[in-house]
């Protein structure tokens, strides 16, 4: 037929839209029998075109209304409210169950961030003997098996007869000898002051340490960095007067001089190697650091967890680790307070066997603070670690780690860098990356939520808001200066890594491809989907 007018798509999938005019001049040039027609198309065409335009119009207003500007617009944020210890200050009393009674006198401390996450990853049909379908970058904790050129890992323990029997509080003797003896070899070398077994606590754990300590420290103004370790919160609920410093990735070392002249801190605990950042303060500023204890009769607590993982560019200086007490004068007179173990740097993380090198009267402290909280570390694990302090041993274990775990550092930040997530500043140390999201379109560019979104991929990484002061008593989490942060753990074996990063690209391609109305919502609160309303709460 003549002159038939085409209604077919155009090659961006959307029909060509039809003038007035042009519906007039073909009813003018056509047969009458044949204007129906025409005219029924061109309503068909005008319809679909449209329902398209007004699609792409609502998609493109849901889209806007996701720029959440509190944590009541997200439902990432409400989920978290739910969770015992999490109502915001002031509104509800902390219960286990707001739906049930409270007990009389017992306030939920909230949880840390890892077990927040991993109770969301249950949420979403994560458990550990299926675990192998998920990627976990969110546990704070290394590989635990075989990796190139280290020695082999223990695989069975003895258990002498005595060591069935409790262990003192501050530990075996053995052990605590050997301990100081690796710090005199590794770190105090020619100097007149050197580490005796009295100078060491062996604890269950850092955590059982570093509460050790606190139970010790007097009603004093004591402060922590931010970000930093998520359980250090909960830990110094013991010091009456907490003072947060925040320090965005590293310390700033004139500026805690400052704090400690203006706000009277008498006592300051931090990790360095830091946990989240993956910055470490070495050389001749923790040299520094040290001095600066020593100068304004400051104590000093350094969680050295992640002591032995550090990267140099210069392969010779592999075997090296970091450690205050390469910078220390005496042992026993200054404020230098250390807390370390087998649990990242030896990979043993189910050992529980740590300790904290100090001062004799701290350590004399810290026996009986131990004697009422934890009651001591395990006794056969503490005699099974002694072959693996000595010296040889140790600096093995160190070169195998340092180049594993920076092969590892270097693949996830070239996976990270094609997709778009560039990391700022790279980390340095640690087993950590600390992901700013701030670039990514909302609701994605909040940490609760990309990390809602990966959980419906298998994936499980840390919100930064964990690494806050508190979180769960901040009015709104978005004012939190970690709010736009995920920490990503490359702990895990490389094969864990990829799936993970897989996860992020999956998130991300779709968010491209769909836009971003799929995002932020549908997030399953139980095993079964359900969950209670959050309205009447939050």
């Amino acid at each position: 037929m003549a002159n038939t007018l085409d209604f077919t798509p155009t090659p961006s999938g959307r029909s060509t839209p039809l003038h007035f005019r042009d519906v007039v001049s073909a009813i003018h040039d056509h047969p009458l029998q044949e204007c129906g027609h025409l005219i029924d198309c061109a309503c068909k065409s005008l319809q679909g075109y449209v329902v398209q335009v007004l699609t792409s119009v609502s998609h493109q207003i849901h889209d806007a209304l996701k720029q959440y500007k509190t944590e009541g617009d997200s439902e990432a944020h409400k989920i978290f409210r739910e969770a015992a210890g999490h109502t915001k200050a002031g509104l509800l009393p902390e219960t286990v169950n707001p739906d049930e009674e409270t007990i009389p006198g017992i306030q939920h401390p909230g949880s840390t961030g890892v077990i927040y996450c991993s109770d969301r990853a249950m949420a979403n049909g994560f458990s550990y003997t299926s675990s192998h379908e998920w990627a976990n970058l969110g546990q704070g904790a290394p590989e635990v098996g075989d990796i190139p050129d280290a020695p082999p890992r223990p695989q069975s323990i003895q258990l002498p007869f005595d060591s069935l029997e409790y262990a003192p509080t501050t530990g075996v003797k053995e052990l605590r000898e050997a301990v100081a003896n690796l710090y005199n070899h590794t770190y105090r070398q020619g100097k007149e002051s050197q580490y005796t077994y009295e100078n060491v606590c062996i604890v269950p754990g850092g955590r059982a340490g570093l509460s050790r300590v606190a139970a010790v420290v007097g009603d004093v103004y004591c402060s922590y960095q931010i970000p930093d370790y998520t359980a250090y919160d909960q830990m110094l609920g013991a010091f009456k007067r907490l003072v947060p410093v925040p320090t965005a990735y590293r310390m700033d070392l004139d500026q805690l001089r400052k704090d400690i002249r203006t706000q009277g801190l008498e006592v300051v605990l931090m990790s360095n190697p830091r946990n989240p950042t993956g910055q470490v303060v070495q050389k001749d500023e923790l040299k520094e650091l040290v001095e600066t204890a020593r100068e304004t009769s400051t104590t000093m607590i350094l969680d050295e967890f992640y002591s032995w993982y550090i990267y140099p560019d210069d392969e010779s200086e592999f075997g090296k680790s970091i450690s205050s007490a390469e910078f220390i004068d005496d042992v026993n007179e200054d404020s230098i307070i250390i807390v370390d173990g087998l649990t990242k740097n030896w990979r043993l993380p189910g050992w529980r066997v740590c300790w904290v090198v100090g001062p004799k009267n701290v350590v004399t402290a810290l026996s009986q603070s131990g004697s009422f909280l934890d009651g001591g570390a395990n006794h056969p694990l503490q005699l099974a670690a002694l072959p693996l302090l000595d010296p040889v041993h140790v600096q093995a274990e160190k070169i195998a780690l340092q180049k594993h775990f920076k092969h590892k550092r270097d693949h996830i930040l070239k996976r990270l860098a094609r997709l778009g997530l560039k990391v700022a500043v790279p980390p340095e140390s640690t087993f950590y990356v600390w992901l700013n999201l701030e670039h990514l379109p909302a609701p994605l560019n909040n940490g609760l939520t990309f990390f809602e979104e990966l959980l419906k991929e298998k994936c499980i990484v840390i919100p930064g808001i964990f690494f806050d002061i508190n979180p769960a008593h901040r009015r709104n989490l978005f004012n939190s200066p970690c709010h736009h942060f995920v920490r990503l753990s490359f702990g895990p074996p490389i094969e864990s890594l990829d799936k993970g990063i897989d996860a992020m690209a999956r998130v991300l391609k779709r968010a491209k491809k769909e836009g971003m109305h799929g995002f932020g919502h549908n997030y399953k609160k139980s095993m079964d989907g359900s969950g209670a309303s959050l309205e009447h709460h939050v």
